[in-house]
Parts: structure tokens; sequence; C-alpha cells
């Protein structure tokens, strides 16, 4: 990715932001405010954002307007989430929002070098570009999507990467959800580090 037209990360490739309810992971059910950036370099066949994989169809935008948009809503948290946000320098923006008094989540495959300042980092890595250990190592939550039994191998080869206090979920598959939720179920019951992430906000049909 060529950062020079992002200006050292005082310009992204916004593809959308909005105010709605976290549907996954630990943070389930708090209102959060949403940035969604452009661009991804992993490419997973169930990606339910394959619209964002092109970041040069979103033109970079100040970050000032973001932060101000961000700012004004009434959630005090707010998630930075993709595309995969890590492929851009994002000290200016968690910077700026940071100095508004909001706490910043990420959403990140883990496949880039940390950027930025976080108050918690869910890893949830894909199979086809293995997270970077300095990810590995800093994330609060690992979250995992399963979309066969073969999965749960890679879940818990992710698991001791991370450090012993990030909490680990597994996620369904949305496509797959009636094949693999009984057998998420049973492997969690056998093996209860490990909890339930569902995808709830498609259950409530919000954003």
């Amino acid at each position: 990715m060529n950062n020079e037209i992002f200006n050292g990360g005082k310009l992204l490739p916004l593809v959308e932001d909005f105010y709605t309810v976290q549907g996954e992971g630990y943070h389930t059910g708090k209102p959060a405010y949403f940035i969604r950036l452009g661009g991804c370099d992993v490419g997973c066949k169930w990606c339910d954002a394959k619209f964002t994989w092109n970041a040069a169809a979103f033109p970079p935008r100040p970050i000032e307007e973001i932060v101000e948009r961000a700012s004004a809503c009434s959630a005090r948290s707010i998630v930075i989430t993709g595309g995969e946000p890590l492929l851009y320098p994002l000290e200016p923006l968690t910077d700026m929002l940071h100095k508004k008094g909001l706490e910043i989540f990420l959403e990140t495959s883990g496949t880039h070098p940390l950027s930025g300042r976080f108050d918690w980092i869910c890893l949830s890595p894909k199979h086809r570009h293995a997270p970077l250990s300095e990810v590995c190592r800093a994330a609060h939550e690992l979250k995992v999507v399963i979309e066969s039994p073969e999965d749960f191998a890679w879940a818990e080869e992710c698991a001791d990467r991370v450090g012993r206090r990030c909490l680990l979920y597994l996620q369904p598959e949305w496509s797959k959800f009636d094949e693999v939720m009984e057998p998420i179920v049973e492997y969690v019951k056998a093996n209860p580090k490990w909890n339930i992430s569902l995808q709830s906000h498609k259950f409530m049909r919000i954003p």
C-alpha cells in the first residue's frame, strides 16, 4: 500500500462511518460508532464486507471530518474496522479520537504491524494470511470464524500465540450457521477456555 497518498495517516480511505450497536465478541450489545476503512489483502471468500476490498474505490478523506462526526455522536466507543485498517498509519486518527475522550476498539486480521493506540484490540485471524506475532501478543480478544470442524485446529493454533489474558471466542460463519453451530457448542463445552460469539447484529437486522 502506497501510504504517501495518505499523508502519514492524515487522510484515510473511508468506506462508511455510522452509529450502531456492536454485534460480535466481548463488546456485544455496546453502542459504538463504527469507522470502516477500505482495502484488504486477505480476501476471505465468506467476507461480509467484500465491498471494502478495493481501497481505490474510496478516495482518501481528511481525518478531521471523521473525528468531527464521531465525537458529535452520543457513543463514547469507537470501532475502527475494514477491510483491514492496519494497512494505514492510524496514529493521527487514534490520537485525535483520544483527545476527544473516546475509547477506541480495533478489529483486525493482524496481517500488518500495529499503528495507533487502542483501548481494545480484537484479532480475527484468517487461514489465508497468518497474523503477525506482535498483533497476537497485543490482542485483548481472539475471535476465530468457524466455517467447518477443521477450523478448530486453526483456532487452537492461534490461541497458542496470544497472551494468557486474551479472551477466546469462536464465531460461526454466517452462511454455515446451521451446519457449524452444534459442533461449536460441543467444542466449547469440552474446551471451556473458549466462548461463543454470534453475529447478533444480523439477528437484530442492524448494520
